[in-house]
């Protein structure tokens, strides 16, 4: 799949299992909600330069179910540094304090219930001591190279599929029917039209999907559209997000913070001291933008 999915895919809201971490304590002062960070309008902007946007990586993160943790995963890093430094900030009473990772923890995308763990095609859930062992989604999702997996609050899941050169990557769904799990299904050509389609978000209540494509009509590169849930159960023609979140460059990975309140996404922007190189930085904008473009119905 195209290099920007291919890379960054492994990252978009993909949380790390902290068994083992240890504290480092090396960033300042942060309190309060969003790192301390004060949140954006209908403008999108950097999330936390200079904490997790950083000159020297390309960043991505997301927050925990309740909100204590913000996950940040490393990547392209510059030759003075030579191995990328992923890192958890964890809330304890109103400051946020920083812990490195270690490198070798699995990444994994939480359940809106926060009772499940995915890790791709396989899954583990809460238990009374903790957490199951690692099960299988079956042989339909093992056959799929997943990139991204996420989940809506009845349990629906979004995958999508590390395709070819060609970006004829598809996106799929999966439902819990009568608590049976189907087989993957591709999405309709309301959403699977163009190229590079991945890293797809559904909304808890499934009233929306969003994800990141290349369509002719779009700004330059990687856009991020959304489709609302029609009336009948089908689904609406892509909406571009337009020039408030989509640029000429690269943007990916739409996700929407627990609360609701804020959507993140990545965008390719020039690495520090112009050698040419990009990287993937955080961006943050008021969900409100979502509810601009639902259509009233």
């Amino acid at each position: 799949m195209k290099r920007f999915s291919a890379t960054v895919a492994l990252f978009f809201t993909s949380f790390i299992v902290s068994g083992n971490s240890h504290a480092q304590d090396e960033s300042p002062v942060l309190e309060g909600p969003y790192l301390g960070q004060e949140p954006p309008g209908l403008t999108a902007k950097s999330f936390a330069p200079g904490i997790v946007n950083t000159k020297e990586w390309g960043d991505a993160g997301g927050f925990s179910q309740d909100m204590r943790e913000f996950y940040v995963s490393r990547w392209r890093h510059s030759r003075d540094v030579k191995e990328p430094e992923s890192v958890i900030f964890k809330k304890v009473g109103n400051e946020w304090h920083k812990v490195a990772m270690p490198a070798e923890e699995r990444k994994l995308f939480q359940s809106p219930d926060g009772n499940t763990l995915h890790y791709g095609a396989k899954y583990r859930e809460r238990s009374a001591d903790g957490w199951s062992e690692m099960k299988s989604l079956g042989p339909a999702f093992e056959e799929i190279q997943i990139m991204t997996l996420k989940a809506s609050a009845k349990g629906t899941l979004v995958l999508d599929e590390r395709g070819t050169r060609e970006g004829d990557s598809i996106l799929r769904y999966s439902r819990l029917i009568d608590g049976k799990r189907e087989d993957p299904k591709p999405f309709p050509k309301e959403i699977n039209t163009g190229k590079w389609n991945a890293h797809p978000f559904i909304a808890p209540d499934e009233s929306y999907i969003m994800w990141d494509g290349e369509r002719e009509s779009g700004f330059g590169k990687n856009d991020i559209y959304i489709s609302f849930r029609q009336k009948d159960g089908s689904w609406g023609d892509a909406i571009n997000l337009g020039d408030k979140v989509n640029t000429e460059a690269e943007e990916g990975g739409p996700r929407v913070t627990p609360d609701g309140k804020h959507l993140f996404f990545n965008r390719m922007v020039p690495k520090a001291g112009g050698d040419g190189e990009r990287q993937s930085d955080l961006f943050w904008i008021d969900a409100q933008i979502i509810e601009d473009l639902r259509p009233t119905q």
